[in-house]
């Protein structure tokens, strides 16, 4: 137990180990907690989020809600952007080319500006828009449009560059950084968050829009951090050589990346479709679900912590050309990830409806959370695979695979599952059948379309063509 207290210090700390040699079961403890940790502190901006708005009422949480799924295609740019760094920082850190690994981190921040440049300023400009386009009422409108703007304009940047400067981190197996500079955001963001919506102390009540100050404000200083330690780090520092534009190396890195890109947009979009059915309903279904797939992401976001191990030991090990060693290291990742999940069911299964009661806003919103959240958690062994399966690949640099994946499962069956389980014949479009489930069907479709994901993910995996792959 003692050796266990002290690898976990030392990884929290910060381990100088070398990955690509030494036990395996260390090596993914050294790395997945404090990627955990990390993915954690994720998963608490959107918990503290939801619940500090939730007190606003369900047109506030509504309005984040539909805010985050339009933010969904951000996060989908800057993940795929996070993979590809992720996968070529690793190799080359495999291969102890420390210099190369320093010129693609800068790259990489580079493309991340020209990405929130381009996504933000239209964002914000047609935000009102965007808000309709995803069904809103006028009172989600006209309370949520400013939120919304400050998002897009301001949180797009530092939400995409804490993304890519963690993953150089990740990739480069300094996971300690990456979970130190998530949490300082954290430290900043609970208490300007409950400050500005509520009008504590010398701080003005801004409601909603509070929100996003907040936690603009609090990944701002995080992104900061990060800068500052990237010109001192010990596993990979950028130096003044390291500047300037390699058009080479961000070519690499978007070949790399468009893979990454599509395999979350594909998911994103089905979020996006599983969203706009739900605000056909009614506002309460739209803020339950909000609610319950912020405590699904706090599990999920700390199963994608573990499932990041795989990811830097995947890349890092066929950077030193050890491909078998790279393949035992997810198969005890997903042992760990396994054991994790199964216990997260058995805890929702039992404990929905307390905690949907702490979070709504009304127990008509609780209800229907409540009903999300045990339908949803009744896949998570299987999620649990998935993602490390899928890390793997990502690792490796075949972000293709995941894509065709994500195109199959989410597109072509969640989707047309989700309306024929939820309508019902008289609310559909001219179908002829229809389940008329309601909320419950799209849920039901969730849990599905992630097992089904989880099985063909590691069938493929075991193929091994991922072992080949070179970026």
């Amino acid at each position: 137990m003692s050796g266990l207290w002290k690898s976990v210090v030392e990884s929290v700390r910060g381990s100088r180990q070398d990955f690509t040699s030494g036990n395996l079961n260390r090596a993914v403890l050294l790395l997945a907690v404090p990627m955990v940790l990390e993915m954690a502190g994720e998963s608490l901006f959107v918990l503290v989020d939801a619940y500090f708005v939730g007190r606003l009422g369900s047109a506030s949480l509504a309005a984040l809600g539909l805010t985050e799924t339009l933010l969904a295609i951000v996060y989908s740019i800057g993940m795929g952007l996070a993979m590809a760094t992720t996968a070529l920082v690793a190799r080359r850190t495999g291969e102890k080319d420390e210099r190369t690994a320093a010129r693609t981190a800068v790259q990489a921040i580079i493309s991340a500006l020209a990405i929130a440049f381009l996504i933000g300023v239209p964002g914000a400009i047609y935000a009102p828009e965007l808000l309709r386009l995803m069904g809103a009422e006028q009172a989600v409108v006209d309370v949520g449009t400013t939120f919304a703007r400050i998002q897009l304009l301001a949180g797009v940047p530092v939400i995409i560059l804490l993304f890519v400067n963690n993953a150089i981190f990740r990739g480069a197996g300094d996971a300690s950084m990456a979970m130190r500079s998530v949490w300082l955001a954290n430290l900043l963001n609970i208490p300007l968050d409950y400050a500005l919506i509520f009008g504590a102390g010398p701080f003005p009540e801004l409601g909603l829009t509070g929100a996003a100050v907040a936690t603009t404000t609090g990944r701002a200083v995080g992104v900061a951090y990060q800068f500052w330690h990237l010109g001192r780090g010990y596993r990979i520092r950028i130096t003044r050589e390291d500047l300037g534009f390699d058009g080479r190396l961000i070519l690499r890195l978007l070949s790399v990346m468009r893979g990454g890109v599509g395999q979350m947009l594909v998911s994103h979009v089905s979020y996006v479709g599983s969203m706009r059915m739900l605000a056909a309903f009614s506002e309460v279904a739209l803020a339950g679900y909000t609610l319950a797939i912020r405590v699904v992401l706090f599990v999920i976001f700390i199963a994608w912590g573990i499932s990041n191990a795989a990811a830097a030991l995947v890349g890092q090990n066929l950077g030193a050309e050890k491909p078998d060693r790279a393949e035992r290291a997810v198969w005890v990742t997903g042992v760990w990830n396994m054991a994790y999940m199964a216990v997260v069911t058995v805890l929702f299964v039992a404990l929905a409806g307390p905690i949907m009661e702490i979070m709504a806003p009304g127990p008509e919103t609780a209800a229907v959370g409540r009903t999300a959240l045990t339908v949803i958690s009744l896949g998570y062994v299987f999620y649990a695979w998935g993602m490390v399966t899928f890390q793997a690949f990502n690792g490796a640099g075949d972000t293709a695979t995941p894509t065709r994946l994500n195109i199959l499962v989410f597109w072509f069956f969640q989707l047309p599952l989700a309306y024929v389980l939820a309508f019902s014949p008289q609310e559909g479009v001219r179908l002829p059948f229809g389940m008329g489930m309601g909320p419950t069907g799209i849920f039901l479709s969730m849990t599905l379309a992630y097992s089904l994901s989880a099985v063909l993910g590691v069938w493929l995996f075991r193929r091994g063509s991922w072992k080949s792959k070179k970026v």
